[in-house]
């Protein structure tokens, strides 16, 4: 059986936070709410394989040219099988789809993105209206996420 990247559905929000919460509990990503998830489902993908949630990721369009990779969540029995690549990509597509010229994410993992086609940036590169999310963050002052971005090929 193969792995699947596909739409997320409601069916998988529980799933889908139990994945982004673990990372979260340990400092290595936002916490999502499932009010957040089920808010924001039609941002979402996730990599199915056998019947299990083994990942997922979201692409938000936040500017006219602009979007960004967010809640990418792999389940540690599913790294190393290139799930989180297969999300990103999917990411990507989406972004042609919807043209938007260019995509960003904000990670503790630049050297993933980078493998990507991604280049590490200067948060001032991105417009203020990426901080609207972050000013409610509480690390805000102390954040320590990287910021990378690609343009999408046309």
């Amino acid at each position: 059986m193969q792995p699947i990247v596909r739409h997320a559905h409601t069916g998988d929000v529980v799933a889908m936070q139990q994945l982004i919460n673990g990372f979260a509990s340990k400092d290595e990503m936002l916490s999502r709410s499932l009010s957040q998830l089920y808010e924001n489902l039609r941002d979402f993908f996730v990599v199915e394989f056998d019947n299990e949630i083994c990942g997922c990721a979201a692409l938000h369009v936040t500017w006219k040219d602009l979007a960004e990779v967010k809640s990418l969540a792999v389940a540690q029995s599913a790294q190393g099988k290139g799930y989180g690549r297969m999300l990103v990509q999917r990411c990507l597509q989406e972004a042609k789809v919807v043209r938007v010229d260019k995509v960003f994410a904000l990670t503790y993992k630049p050297e993933f993105f980078v493998k990507l086609g991604f280049r590490i940036c200067d948060r001032a590169e991105l417009p203020r209206k990426v901080w609207t999310e972050c000013v409610h963050c509480p690390k805000f002052y102390d954040c320590h996420e990287i910021a990378v971005i690609t343009e999408v090929p046309s």
